[in-house]
């Protein structure tokens, strides 16, 4: 199973020191959940584990290799996915074609038999969209828009997965579906780093916990 590794990491914007030497480790057939306020440095830690924010100093290791000078459609070949706290969707696009394009970049990954169509209708069941399929993904509500960016993400058959804030703008029924479709996917191997506000979904579906706080880890154990 797959491990991310951070190691010492920190980012200094100018004289803003937005992480300090933090270390977090996710391992695989887990969900780490990352908590803390907003402006705790959350998602620059993601952008630096995904390749879009360059750390000051420290390690990103993938599977035990040093992966922090990789780019990041490197590291998403790898088996690196994320979504966004910003949506970051093609809108114009249907739902079921924004996973299709996902999942047409992992033809040759797919199950024998399995075509990318087939693999993108499962995922919607799955995650619980088949029913907007056909919507372009600018009229849907913003909790749909965030299911439609996660199975986009998980067509991309990741062995690591990386979630802003991905309860944002779901209900309570949708939070709880969420929260099974994560833990299914812990129970695969994969391994899902989760940041997220909704202590609720914290508490029952994460292993481990760990709390940034001013750019720096405070406290990181099981949720009890």
């Amino acid at each position: 199973m797959s491990e991310l590794k951070v190691e010492q990491i920190a980012v200094r914007f100018g004289g803003i020191q937005a992480l300090n030497e933090v270390d977090v480790t996710v391992s695989g057939g887990t969900v780490h959940g990352l908590i803390g306020p907003n402006g705790a440095g959350k998602t620059t830690l993601f952008n630096v584990i995904t390749g879009l924010q360059p750390p000051t100093r420290g390690r990103v290791r993938f599977d035990g290799q040093d992966i922090t000078g990789n780019r990041p459609h490197v590291r998403a070949r790898r088996g690196m996915a994320r979504t966004f706290q910003r949506l970051e969707l093609f809108d114009t696009l249907t739902t079921r074609e924004n996973i299709q394009m996902a999942a047409e970049t992992q033809r040759r990954r797919l199950p024998p038999g399995m075509t990318p169509d087939a693999a993108t209708e499962c995922l919607m069941e799955q995650v619980g969209i088949a029913h907007v399929a056909d919507e372009p993904t600018d009229s849907l509500p913003t909790g749909l828009a965030r299911l439609v960016e996660l199975a986009r993400a998980m067509a991309t058959t990741p062995t690591v997965l990386l979630l802003d804030e991905p309860s944002a703008g779901l209900n309570q029924h949708e939070t709880e579906a969420l929260g099974r479709v994560l833990v299914r996917l812990a129970g695969d191997g994969m391994a899902v780093l989760l940041v997220e506000h909704d202590m609720s979904l914290v508490m029952s579906i994460c292993h481990e916990v760990s709390v940034l706080h001013y750019g720096e880890i405070i406290a990181s154990g099981s949720p009890e």
